[in-house]
């Protein structure tokens, strides 16, 4: 990782992700790992590093608002069986590549832990910033229950690389919840319906009583965080959002009704239509078990059109993408299968500074400002006019500046 210092990068078109719009010949200051500026051509700072934009658009380090960077292979219930360091060490090198493709900021959907979050804020990974929720709260024989039909144990040590917890009852979630946020917890997620990777549920199985999903929010709200709650169908959906979670991850089998209770408890939903696309067509080789892989293809049709639904009625969209295995490779397709449905604008907000705002962040990232994380982007092309400039970060993407260290560098500078 590069050496903070103070930076100045001249003649660049900021990107205004509210506005949507491109403010030109701006410089921006970066002292340590904020920005502490953002003016005209005349800024000076003394001994800075300077980068020439060359009047490139400049834009706020992307958010993914729902990863799992332990899942390094698609057999979830066989990577729990793995050494602790070895599931860390894979870990590493998703964070890498996620920084590569200008995420600077990543929110763990369950299986990350402090000591990963440490080890990225701290420099011993390379890798975007992660607010992590620790291990995901389900309920027996839920989503986040790995074990098959035929056995027993479940091993409950912390340390085992599995991506969720067991716990029945409003009690016993309760006390779930104030151990993952014992442990440094930045949200809390509840399984709320069935899903693909789990072996013995069904998509269309409603999970967590409303007991339970209101013990979890309520617990949550007491130490300023929030639930996010796994679920497909517009029932399971439905019940989370009337109970209080906050977001809703995925959300494909949504309806209007859906629609009108986000907008009415000023919601999230978090689509990951990339992760469909990629089971379908990778999964199996990724390691994903033949039951998993047949569940797919009862969700993949459907999050376009849910996408849509929400899209029109006004909801707050978050990018994701939940991608697992060698497939993480496609994180950055989500904008091209949103853009079937969504404008460049909307797509960038959704990565930017809704992001942020679900993140408990807003005017910390998403944004380019001063106070804020000095996470930053330079692009060869305008993504307001064309978003496949973001799926491109190989030829298009010049700069990524994250929390004021320089992560890459192809333009000139002095």
């Amino acid at each position: 990782m590069g050496d903070q210092q103070r930076i100045i990068i001249r003649n660049a078109s900021v990107l205004d992700a509210s506005a949507g719009a491109l403010v030109p010949d701006r410089t921006v200051v970066v002292e340590g790992a904020e920005i502490v500026d953002v003016d005209g051509p005349a800024t000076r700072a003394e001994g800075a590093r300077e980068i020439d934009a060359g009047g490139r658009v400049l834009m706020p380090g992307l958010i993914d608002g729902h990863v799992h960077v332990l899942a390094y292979t698609a057999d979830l219930p066989g990577a729990a069986e793995q050494s602790p360091s070895y599931v860390a060490a894979r870990a590493g090198a998703i964070l890498r590549g996620m920084l590569d493709r200008g995420f600077t900021t990543v929110r763990d959907a369950a299986g990350a832990d402090h000591g990963l979050a440490r080890a990225v804020r701290e420099g011993w990974f390379v890798g975007p910033r992660v607010l992590f929720g620790g291990k995901a709260l389900s309920q027996t024989g839920g989503h986040g229950d790995i074990r098959g039909a035929g056995r027993d144990a479940i091993d409950h040590a912390y340390c085992t690389p599995n991506h969720c917890r067991i716990a029945d009852g409003a009690d016993e979630v309760r006390k779930a919840v104030r151990d993952e946020i014992r442990r440094g917890a930045d949200h809390i997620k509840l399984m709320l319906s069935g899903g693909v990777a789990s072996p013995t549920d069904r998509i269309d199985s409603l999970q967590y009583s409303v007991d339970e999903i209101r013990a979890a929010v309520e617990e949550a709200g007491a130490a300023n965080r929030y639930v996010l709650g796994h679920a497909y169908t517009a029932a399971a959906v439905n019940r989370g959002l009337a109970a209080g979670v906050r977001s809703i991850e995925h959300g494909n089998l949504i309806d209007e009704s859906s629609v009108k209770l986000f907008t009415t408890h000023d919601a999230f939903l978090v689509p990951t239509l990339a992760t469909y696309s990629a089971l379908a067509e990778e999964g199996l080789a990724g390691g994903l078990p033949p039951v998993s892989h047949a569940k797919v293809f009862d969700v993949l049709d459907a999050g376009l059109h849910a996408l849509e639904l929400a899209h029109r009625g006004g909801v707050k969209l978050v990018y994701g993408t939940d991608l697992l295995g060698d497939m993480h490779y496609r994180q950055l397709t989500e904008f091209s299968l949103r853009a079937q449905v969504q404008p460049p604008a909307d797509l960038i907000r959704s990565a930017t500074t809704t992001a942020a705002e679900l993140l408990q962040l807003p005017g910390r990232i998403g944004v380019i400002a001063p106070g804020a994380h000095a996470d930053l982007l330079v692009l060869d092309g305008d993504p307001l006019a064309d978003i496949s400039v973001l799926t491109r970060p190989d030829t298009s993407l010049r700069l990524i500046v994250h929390a004021g260290r320089v992560h890459k560098n192809t333009l000139d500078a002095r």
